[in-house]
């Protein structure tokens, strides 16, 4: 993939949700709502202060995450759904 985020920017590929209920009922896909757990593929260099200097970001390439339902924008690369979403929209990480 040739997609390099820039600044405070983040590329994630959604995490699918299960297919089922706690009680084993079959959840149809008109029903499921777009999961809000990722995975981050690529990150930007980071943003900067006011007087130029770089804030590195708090996430790297491969870290789960949390994000909000509306995050981001989708975009379609190399016949992938992915988002790119501002770091500020990374409610934390998944340890």
């Amino acid at each position: 993939m040739a997609f390099k985020p820039l600044h405070d920017r983040v590329l994630v590929k959604r995490i699918a949700s299960t297919e089922k209920t706690k009680g084993g009922l079959i959840i149809p896909e008109t029903a499921k709502e777009k999961p809000a757990e990722g995975e981050i593929i690529s990150v930007g260099e980071g943003a900067r202060k006011d007087s130029g200097e770089l804030i590195a970001p708090s996430v790297k390439a491969g870290d789960r995450i949390l994000f909000g339902k509306w995050s981001g924008t989708e975009v379609t690369l190399d016949g992938e759904e992915l988002l790119i979403m501002k770091e500020s929209d990374i409610m934390g990480i998944i340890a």
